[in-house]
């Protein structure tokens, strides 16, 4: 199923399967897209307070967010509810997350739907989600808080992104399935793609992914992982 012509935009949609209601699983990866315990709460254990979130936001006039894996918007929309409620007048949040597969804007209504904690980031998101997303989708969603998707690989997009990340979540698909998103040259550029003192946090503890973030150049942390998961992985730029 592509989203138009794939010759046109240079990728084709990713392949889903809805799974116990409205579980979105791709079936181009054989997994899951979130927790299937609670994906929305997994995204405040693992990938807000994995960087310090909210806390960090309360002294900067701008924060930027980069995200390895769009997906369903969850981690977009939990992070967009949260910052609502803590935001200082003046302050500005950028989010920029790399998607290869960019889904549709009924697909994202649709897995979003299941939690009612972020209808209102829903509603705008869908509303403002392109009927045909590719390049850089590029939304403004309130006078605080800009979206940026860059569709496609994710080494290109970010070897093509401005320095001064503030707190990235690496949000692939599981390591096992999708190794290119977690090798150890994405891990240096995105190291070197983040401001000294900035941060990641990522559900994946496997021993690979631990050892290309340290050989990138972060100072890794394991901690209690989300819903009986023995561990997760967070750290800093030093």
């Amino acid at each position: 199923m592509t989203v138009t012509d794939p010759d046109e935009i240079g990728m084709t949609q990713q392949p889903l399967e809805w799974r116990d209601g409205d579980m979105p699983y791709s079936t181009a990866f054989g997994d899951h897209f979130y927790c299937q315990t609670d994906g929305r709460l997994e995204c405040g254990h693992v990938f807000l307070s994995g960087n310090g979130l909210p806390a960090r936001w309360q002294d900067a006039a701008s924060f930027r967010i980069g995200e390895l894996g769009f997906g369903t918007g969850l981690n977009f929309a939990e992070t967009w509810r949260q910052w609502k409620h803590i935001r200082a007048p003046g302050q500005h949040l950028h989010f920029t997350s790399f998607e290869l597969y960019p889904m549709r804007r009924e697909e994202i209504d649709r897995a979003l739907a299941h939690w009612s904690e972020i209808d209102a980031e829903r509603i705008a998101l869908v509303v403002a989600w392109p009927d045909v997303p590719h390049e850089t989708v590029s939304l403004m969603l309130d006078d605080q808080t800009t979206l940026n998707v860059v569709c496609g690989h994710a080494f290109a997009g970010v070897s093509a992104a401005s320095p001064g990340f503030d707190a990235w979540y690496l949000d692939g698909f599981a390591p096992s399935r999708n190794a290119e998103m977690w090798s150890e040259d994405l891990m240096r550029l995105v190291c070197e793609k983040t401001t000294p003192g900035g941060t990641f946090a990522t559900y994946a503890a496997a021993g690979f992914v631990r050892r290309n973030l340290i050989a990138a150049g972060f100072t890794v942390e394991r901690r209690s992982g989300f819903a009986g998961k023995r561990e997760m992985l967070c750290g800093v730029r030093a």
